[in-house]
């Protein structure tokens, strides 16, 4: 349920019309909904700390953002089986966070994975503030 809401808040209203399609948001309205849940702007450098940080709550496997997309964000990563993952930043992937069930399939995912826990929206928000100005 408190994801539907946060997703509802992300969307602004989309989300109650019928399923999430690619296309459906842009970087700047997934960040104006995620600050709306969190009550606060987002913050691109907490965005850069939490990406770049080395956390101990998730997979001892996945310890980091970086571990499979690397520092380098408008560079592609890599999952730990070998296939390749599009660079995260808008700037290289113009499509990147622009379909807003793909971008909560996965933060949730990998908030999950490398901190061991869903991202608060306050965390999304700082993220994609940071990959957005990248």
């Amino acid at each position: 349920m408190t994801r539907f809401l946060i997703l509802s808040a992300v969307l602004a209203g989309p989300a109650l019309a019928g399923p999430a399609l690619a296309g459906d948001t842009s970087p700047a309205q997934l960040i104006a909904g995620y600050e709306t849940a969190a009550g606060a702007p987002a913050d691109a450098e907490r965005g850069r700390a939490l990406f770049l940080s080395t956390q101990t709550g998730g997979k001892p496997d996945t310890p980091s953002c970086t571990t499979c997309h690397g520092a380098d964000v408008t560079r592609a990563g890599q999952t730990r089986t070998g296939k390749e993952i599009a660079p995260l930043a808008p700037s290289a992937t113009p499509d990147r966070f622009t379909d807003s069930a793909r971008v909560e399939k996965w933060l949730g995912r990998n908030c999950n994975s490398v901190i061991g826990r869903d991202c608060t929206p306050g965390e999304k928000a700082d993220l994609l503030a940071w990959l957005a100005a990248q």
